[in-house]
């Protein structure tokens, strides 16, 4: 049991049966009246966002998530294929359990995958990956305006903008998080 006090983001909690990941949390102690932690969590099986509001002090149960460090193999239709690096066990997760994620996957790579019991939950993808640009324009000489940016098509098929400089075949680094470009390799 964890007290709702305790709150923080990316943590696991049980609520009505189902598991919860913090998404956002909030203490708020109104001048009249209890304080109350303001929650918005997500449903870690399908996704779905709630807002929840706690009195402060509530305890609730926290699930027992463990992380393992997993090699992405192949994708197979709408199944990404995981290889644990220890037992060398494949596991599958959807294209909905990975989210955003699938957008900077590449054979090879190694994620962080959240079990509940032997149940996959979630990936923690690393926070910068390197992609290599499958496609983008050309730039003009002497077009050297600052902040100027131009799309460009990954090798994962991930569109983002690049600057100007970025030519087709270079290796650049993306912010997960984000989807943002950060530098060139």
């Amino acid at each position: 049991m964890i007290s709702v006090n305790n709150l923080r983001t990316g943590v696991t909690i049980e609520v009505d049966g189902e598991l919860w990941a913090v998404l956002e949390f909030l203490h708020v102690k109104p001048g009249k009246g209890q304080a109350f932690v303001r929650t918005k969590l997500r449903n870690v099986r399908t996704g779905q966002v709630i807002d929840r509001t706690f009195k402060a002090g509530e305890r609730v149960p926290q699930a027992r998530v463990e992380q393992r460090t997993m090699q992405y193999l192949y994708a197979s239709g709408d199944e990404y294929v995981f290889m644990d690096m220890e037992t060398y066990d494949q596991t599958s997760l959807t294209k909905a359990q990975l989210g955003d994620v699938v957008n900077f996957l590449k054979e090879n790579m190694e994620i962080s995958v959240q079990f509940y019991g032997n149940e996959p939950i979630g990936v923690e993808p690393p926070t910068i990956v390197e992609l290599r640009v499958a496609h983008t324009e050309p730039g003009v000489r002497g077009d050297t305006a600052t902040g100027a940016t131009k799309p460009a098509t990954l090798e994962t098929g991930y569109v983002l903008q690049v600057p100007l400089f970025v030519d087709q075949g270079d290796v650049i680094r993306v912010d997960t998080r984000t989807g943002e470009y950060v530098s060139r390799v």
